[in-house]
């Protein structure tokens, strides 16, 4: 193709190292390159790109890189093109930019500049630094005196200022570090949990804007987390097979302007004492006191002759990695709505939002007052906090409670550093002075990864089941997916897998799914077994679990793919998932599973599908998609065979629930449901099943009777068989049980159960977000097409709605859909198609001589294609910004 001379037109931007935008400690190898591009001419694809690395900018400004010039490569990928060339050094930075060419002739400008640097890589003379800790902190029995959180430091000389410093820390299971008297970075509860005796995560910080030339000090407070968790609970983690007093490996690489190298590293040399947080625990809460701070203790020449040395203590047992999840951060903070005195002396802060986080303190009190902070989501009937319904499984110490005893110094400020919390709602006891709506305030708390989708519509009832939805994934995500953020904190695979493709909608999550992968897959036996949450200390391989839950550690990866375009979980996982199938077959030799949990929270387990029937069901689709996955990997012969597999379980539910007379099991909503939704049933059987599911909600007056898996199938089944409009409706039937109930007894996220006694903050019903995204709105990956390269724009328009708007940030720009209707029925939909990508657009008639795009009918200037089943005419577009016209 004819390449002309660069003009503006086309041009590169949004360059991504591993979904990251100048990451730090990258560690994939090798790591992977993606880009976007903008033109303002329609229909664009890139048609080849030119890569160049480089160990300077200047290098690549002068046109000669020295890792890799990939030359004109003839290629349409943009999305995490491997890096070519020698391979990364650790800790090395790299600079790359990229150009490309399109499909008109355009050539693009290069980029501007990003870069990557690369994390310690193994590199077996990397590490100098050795793990420390206190030097009485040695576990001697589970009945252990929890002790105060350490405080750890160290002064060191710079012989000039620094050119760059990297700071290499794992400090578990929390930790906070300091340089000079300064917090480095924002990062909270940090690192993320992981499966300690397997693996543990390390951050890679650039501290130079925090050294100096001369004197130093670093400073660093450690808290116990998921790592030394004390508190007694059913889940058994206090009897966790890591257990250990927190501990400390850091390094801190100093490169001077001369070029030289000057590591200050965590050995016997350091000094440790106790800090002011007298007590934390992860489930319980954490007590400060003010009283025992240590004034200059982050500064030079600070008298630390009555600390004592750190000791130097054993590794965790896992092997050290570089944490690529985002990490935790304070994302905002609420101001509370009212405050109230429940009784005398005892205030209930209302921050009108369930949330996950903590409180802020600002208040003054005479040097000894002890003012205690206890969260929770509900209120008695005397106006009182009741933590009841999420309290249950905590069998030692408080429950989401802290405390902070006042030094007496004018006002104080204070909130702690490693707990979080569930709640609405904050009671507050202790204070003498008057309080007020500026004495506490609700930090919001979750993992920073970037919103990415947003959904509105002509309804106000789902545009706040929307924002309930994304609360509640916030909420249960504090570094890893959780079931809630009060009760138990715990990963819970099930949950984790229902809320998936709403996570991918609404947020990048790609690095958090990925980062929480590597835990299950560490706690996965050498049967294939695994359990129902992780990590996990031993608990949940016995129950809790079965392929309703254990097949998120299928459909987890496969999202990752469809979604974001992400082959590198497939390939790391398929081995363990492989195993996991033939756990399967050996524990159900005749293709009917009759283990694991099935359509859990039903409002009547008597009146929804049979556990064997749904775990039999996900048996039948973990084992097909694996079969795919096997394909798009190619290995052909493991996917005939897993696809014979997956053919085996179908063939077997269908002889188990399916009766002869095209009725299923019980013919409620799950069971109906799942036969669509899995695709179970032969085509002729596909209309009959659809209606019989029609009459099983009309049964009930419109009210659902399914549970958790049944809430993602029932919607999208009936939305599958043209029934939008029904399915709508039993999203929006106000009455119990229903999602609009919830709503309208105050819910602000969404709740465990319908009836709201248990948790009020769970993801577990939400893929509500996802049916918005992908049906209202109709943007949804082509089943046969990673990463939104080619996708489908499929809108239903259900007679109650007026109008919808979406837009999603897919790895090659943004798509959007927004449709509304006019005067005289006719509907106008527009859609934004990003460059290098096809589109697949549904278009919502019948009649396509009806349809006009930019004022001309679509006849003219477009080839329609009627769709197979229902005649709707669908046209193939590629890149730019279209307008129908619809009748």
């Amino acid at each position: 193709m004819d390449i002309q001379s660069e003009i503006p037109a086309l041009q590169v931007l949004s360059l991504r190292c591993e979904h990251d935008v100048n990451p730090l400690g990258v560690e994939s190898i090798p790591p992977r390159l993606s880009w976007q591009m903008t033109s303002p001419l329609r229909d664009t694809h890139q048609v080849f790109y030119q890569i160049q690395v480089a160990t300077s900018p200047d290098l690549l400004e002068a046109g000669q890189p020295d890792l890799w010039d990939s030359g004109e490569v003839a290629s349409s990928e943009s999305v995490l093109v491997p890096c070519g060339g020698r391979e990364p050094q650790p800790r090395q930075r790299y600079f790359w930019r990229v150009r490309v060419g399109d499909n008109h002739g355009q050539r693009s400008a290069f980029s501007p500049i990003a870069w990557f640097e690369m994390g310690m890589l193994d590199d077996e003379y990397g590490w100098h630094a050795q793990w420390i800790a206190r030097p009485d902190a040695c576990l001697v029995s589970w009945e252990v005196p929890v002790l105060p959180a350490p405080a750890l430091r160290k002064e060191f000389d710079l012989p000039s200022g620094p050119a760059s410093a990297r700071a290499y820390i794992s400090g578990l299971g929390y930790y906070e570090l300091y340089l000079n008297g300064q917090k480095v970075g924002d990062r909270v509860l940090d690192p993320v949990v992981t499966q300690y005796d397997r693996h543990v995560g390390y951050a890679t910080l650039d501290v130079t804007e925090y050294l100096r030339e001369g004197s130093n000090v670093a400073g660093v407070i450690l808290g116990n987390g998921w790592y030394n968790c004390h508190t007694a609970e059913v889940w058994h983690f206090d009897k966790a097979s890591w257990r250990d007093y927190p501990k400390l490996l850091l390094q801190i690489e100093v490169t001077m302007e001369s070029g030289e190298m000057e590591h200050i590293v965590s050995d016997e040399t350091w000094r440790v004492t106790d800090s002011p947080i007298r007590f934390d625990g992860l489930r319980n809460g954490e007590t400060y006191d003010a009283r025992e701070e240590l004034s200059g203790w982050l500064t030079p020449g600070y008298d630390d002759s009555a600390w004592r040395p750190a000791a130097i203590v054993p590794e965790p047992g896992g092997q050290l990695f570089s944490q690529q999840t985002k990490p935790c951060a304070v994302i905002e903070t609420l101001d509370a709505i009212y405050v109230r005195e429940a009784q005398p002396g005892v205030f209930i802060f209302d921050f009108g939002q369930n949330i996950a986080g903590w409180a802020a303190l600002q208040a003054s009190a005479p040097a000894g007052t002890e003012v205690t902070l206890r969260y929770g989501e509900r209120l008695d009937e005397d106006g009182r906090l009741d933590v009841k319904s999420i309290a249950i499984f905590i069998r030692s110490g408080d429950f989401q409670t802290d405390r902070y005893i006042f030094k007496g110094d004018g006002i104080e400020t204070w909130e702690p550093r490693f707990t979080y919390h569930g709640f609405r709602y904050v009671e507050v006891s202790g204070l003498l002075e008057p309080v007020g709506s500026d004495t506490l305030r609700a930090r919001v708390v979750h993992t920073a990864f970037d919103r990415i989708g947003n959904f509105s519509c002509s309804n106000d009832t789902l545009n706040r089941l929307q924002e309930c939805t994304v609360w509640s994934y916030r909420g249960n995500w504090v570094g890893i997916p959780t079931d809630c953020p009060h009760r138990e904190k715990n990963g819970w695979t099930g949950d984790a897998a229902v809320a998936a493709e709403t996570g991918l909608y609404n947020f990048d999550a790609t690095t958090a799914y990925t980062h929480w992968l590597k835990t299950l897959a560490d706690t996965q036996r050498p049967s294939g077994q695994l359990p129902g949450i992780a990590p996990t200390a031993g608990w949940g391989y016995n129950w809790g679990n079965g392929p309703a839950w254990d097949s998120a550690f299928i459909l987890i990866p496969w999202y990752l793919y469809l979604y974001r375009g992400d082959l590198r979980p497939l390939e790391e996982h398929f081995s363990g998932m492989k195993r996991y199938i033939e756990l399967l077959w050996r524990l159900a030799p005749l293709g009917v599973v009759r283990w694991g949990l099935g359509d859990w929270c039903a409002p009547d387990a008597n009146k929804t599908a049979p556990p064997e029937l749904v775990t039999t069901a996900y048996a039948y689709g973990a084992c097909r998609i694996l079969a795919r996955i096997a394909g798009v990997l190619g290995h052909e012969e493991e996917a005939r065979d897993l696809q014979y597999s997956a053919d085996c379980f179908r063939g077997a539910w269908r002889r188990e629930f399916l009766r002869p007379d095209g009725h299923c099991v019980g013919d409620e909503q799950t069971s109906l449901a799942c036969a669509l939704y899995f695709d179970l049933l032969n085509p002729h059987e596909r209309g009959p099943i659809a209606q019989r599911l029609q009459q099983a909600i009309e049964v009930t007056g419109g009210k659902l009777t399914f549970g958790m898996q049944g809430s993602k199938w029932t919607l999208r089944a009936l939305s599958n068989a043209g029934m939008v409009d029904e399915a709508s409706q039993l999203l929006l039937q106000p009455e119990f049980p229903g999602w609009v109930h919830c709503l309208e007894q105050g819910a602000t996220t969404l709740w465990e159960e319908w009836h709201g006694e248990s948790s009020r903050n769970h993801i577990m019903f939400g893929d509500i977000s996802a049916w918005m995204f992908a049906y209202l709105a109709g943007i949804r990956p082509h089943p046969d097409h990673a990463g939104f390269k080619r996708f489908l724009i499929h809108p239903h328009l259900p007679a109650h709605l007026d109008s919808v708007r979406a837009e999603y940030h897919s790895p090659y720009g943004v798509i959007r859909s927004a449709w509304r209707r006019g005067e005289c029925g006719r509907i106008s939909l527009e859609v934004t198609v990003p460059v290098n990508t096809t589109t697949e657009i549904w278009l919502p008639t019948t009649n396509a001589g009806s349809i006009m795009e930019s004022g001309m009918p679509i006849q003219q200037r477009m080839t329609i294609v009627p769709s197979d089943s229902s005649g709707i005419p669908v046209v193939t577009l590629g890149s730019g910004d279209y307008t129908f016209e619809i009748e």
